[in-house]
This record gives C-alpha cells, sequence and structure tokens, in this order.
C-alpha cells in the first residue's frame, strides 16, 4: 500500500496533483485547501490513501495525518465514499470537522456537496466520540477563540494557507504588534494584511 509520498509537485490540476517521485508522476486527488497551499516544483510530503474499486484505481493525498486520518473515518460510516469524504474535508478543516461532529451541527457539515442532511446527520451519529483527533493542531474549541482572530484565520484559509500555519501567523503578529485582545473589527483587516506578508515572506 502506498502510504506517503515525497517529491516535486510537477502539475496542479483541477482536483488533484501530479507529484513527481524519482521521475515517476503520481496523480493525487487533494482536498482544495492543500492543492491552494501547494507551489508547482516544490517538494512536499503527502499522506496518501489508496482506493481500489471495480472500475478506477485512485490515489487520495493529504498534507496532514490528522487529514488522511479523518478521511479514513469518515468512510467508515455507511453511505459515505471517498470522493464525498474529500468533499467533506476540502469544505472543513480537521478542526472544524471535529468541532462539528462534537456541536452535532449537522448544518455546517451538510455544506459539503455530495452530502446531504441525512448524511449530515449519519456522521454524527455514527462518529460522535469517536473521532481520533489526537493529532490535530488546535486542541481549543472554536468557540473559546475570539471572533476576530477567527475570522483573520478563516480568510487566510480561503486563500489557500493551511490553518495551523495561519493561526501561526495571526498569533505572531498579533503578539508582536500588541493588537489587543479579542481582535477588534478595525483591527481584523490590519492583522489579516500583516499576516498574509509574514506567510508570503516565509515561502
Amino acid at each position: 500500500m502506498l502510504a506517503m509520498l515525497t517529491g516535486r509537485v510537477s502539475a496542479i490540476e483541477a482536483g488533484c496533483a501530479v507529484i513527481d517521485v524519482s521521475g515517476v508522476g503520481y496523480e493525487v486527488r487533494m482536498p482544495q485547501s492543500d492543492l491552494g497551499s501547494m507551489r508547482s516544483e516544490s517538494t512536499v510530503t503527502v499522506f496518501t490513501s489508496l482506493n481500489i474499486s471495480q472500475d478506477s484505481v485512485t490515489l487520495y493525498g493529504f498534507l496532514s495525518r490528522s487529514s488522511k486520518s479523518l478521511f479514513i473515518q469518515l468512510q467508515k460510516v455507511s453511505g459515505i465514499g471517498p470522493r464525498v469524504a474529500l468533499s467533506i474535508l476540502s469544505t472543513l478543516t480537521p478542526d472544524q470537522l471535529a468541532q462539528a461532529v462534537a456541536d452535532g451541527d449537522s448544518t455546517a457539515l451538510s455544506r459539503s456537496p455530495g452530502l446531504g442532511k441525512k448524511g449530515a446527520q449519519k456522521i454524527i451519529l455514527e462518529l460522535s466520540g469517536k473521532l481520533d483527533i489526537s493529532s490535530i493542531g488546535s486542541t481549543q474549541p472554536r468557540k473559546d477563540i475570539d471572533s476576530g482572530s477567527r475570522q483573520v484565520v478563516e480568510g487566510l484559509v480561503s486563500l489557500g494557507w493551511q490553518q495551523h500555519d495561519a493561526e501561526q501567523a495571526v498569533n505572531k503578529v498579533c503578539k508582536e504588534n500588541d493588537f489587543p485582545m479579542p481582535l477588534s473589527k478595525q483591527d481584523v483587516p490590519k492583522v489579516l494584511k500583516q499576516a498574509l506578508t509574514l506567510l508570503d515572506r516565509g515561502r
């Protein structure tokens, strides 16, 4: 089984990336957030899951172990296949997915294309209390994070940055520039701009 690939990003296409490993190109289907944070010609490590069906062999990949773990766990829910699981992880970060299940928030889950209200409720019913979230970066419930900081982080994630990197950048900017917490509406765009500059500088 292919558990992990480390190689050069040869191409980024709609819904997938081609990873060149020693001259062999692997087509890997990935969440949109992961694809958005990758750069052509960069070297990446992708945690993979191979799916074999009657008519296709598909390799799915993730930039974090936690996303791969959740991808596998989602497929243990009856009626949830790899495509829907990938759609969920393209819509919600691992933290947001775990929080939605913990809160019983079927509305957040059902925003994922291909997953209806009944499917969302089934995920909550079957995975509540069972999700392995030990490797997920944030252990702080979303409701305890001030809305200003969360708004900046979500803005950065929507631009293609990984949540962990976005949170680190926001925390660093707020600390170094003495922004009062919780962030005010007036400070949100300032923090967003400085966090973007910081992240771009670190590429």
